[in-house]
């Protein structure tokens, strides 16, 4: 049996996209040039690794059995680049960061002071939903997850580094906006535009409620916080929000934010690992300045819980 680094990297990506395509785009290769890397890994196996049903791809069963030596494989030797950078200290060497959609709009400043101070180490970063952030957890294709609080049979470490407070925005001209210390209540009252089912937003808000044995009528369901600040900007219903997404268009009064009782819903932001796993140099310099900068970069409470 002869097999290369370079073909099991190129199978692990068709087999967690399930698409030849979005493999060859991550890759950085040709679409042909993945399939000839898969055939020849097959052609050395002696098995078939993917069967194609219709339009779509899936794994044999062969397949399968290939995807949990291959990931094994890859953890040590991504275990091994870290214990050599360590030794050799943290001169380079690669960061792979995922993240969610809303904290995109802090994570470029931390991530252009961090690379100011470490020019050398290259980094990864993609921005993503809750579900693929604890998937790639579980797979471990990433060092770093920046996300809100993991689910407890989540198998990671986690610490918070930052508040996230939730809060309820409405149009400038919202019959509420000029209103204080509005009762919960009264916003049974009105419509709320939601994010899709398992984001991290749409479960604290439902959670929320549901402690308080209240009931609210949801609109759209909208699939970005972005199309959520559009749509309550058009009169379309109420958003709750990280108080985060939204400074841009409070100082520009687009939006404003209701004073409701027990509001904000105060959550905080954790940086996440697999538990165990062995950190490389530069992701333990990230994780590090990551539980330390936040409050004197971005002017907000640091908090610090496992």
């Amino acid at each position: 049996m002869h097999l290369t680094l370079r073909q099991l990297k190129v199978f692990e990506a068709v087999a967690r996209h399930l698409n030849y395509t979005r493999a060859a785009e991550e890759l950085h290769l040709t679409q042909p040039a993945v399939s000839m890397q898969v055939k020849q890994l097959e052609d050395s196996l002696g098995v078939a690794l993917f069967e194609q049903l219709g339009k779509r791809v899936h794994l044999t069963e062969a397949g399968t059995e290939v995807l949990g030596y291959a990931r094994t494989i890859t953890q040590h030797l991504d275990e091994l680049e870290g214990v050599l950078n360590r030794m050799k200290g943290l001169g380079g060497g690669r960061l792979r960061i995922s993240v969610a959609t809303t904290a995109n709009y802090f994570i470029p400043t931390l991530l252009g002071t961090f690379s100011r101070r470490y020019p050398d180490v290259t980094v990864t970063l993609d921005v993503t939903n809750r579900e693929t952030l604890l998937r790639q957890l579980a797979e471990n294709t990433v060092d770093l997850v920046v996300m809100g609080q993991p689910p407890d049979e989540a198998d990671v470490e986690a610490e918070a580094f930052m508040d996230n407070p939730l809060v309820i925005v409405a149009p400038t001209d919202h019959p509420l906006a000029r209103k204080k210390k509005i009762p919960l209540s009264r916003l049974q009252e009105e419509t709320f535009l939601v994010r899709e089912s398992g984001s991290g937003t749409r479960i604290a808000m439902e959670r929320f409620f549901n402690e308080r044995k209240m009931k609210f009528k949801t609109g759209m369901e909208v699939g970005s916080n972005e199309a959520i600040k559009q749509s309550v900007q058009a009169g379309l219903g109420l958003g709750l929000l990280s108080r985060a997404t939204i400074e841009q268009e409070l100082t520009l009064k687009r939006l404003v934010e209701l004073d409701v009782a027990d509001f904000p819903i105060m959550r905080h932001w954790f940086v996440v690992h697999r538990r165990g796993k062995r950190l490389s140099a530069a992701a333990e310099a990230f994780k590090k300045f990551v539980l330390n900068e936040p409050t004197k970069l971005l002017g907000q409470n640091q908090r610090r819980k496992s």
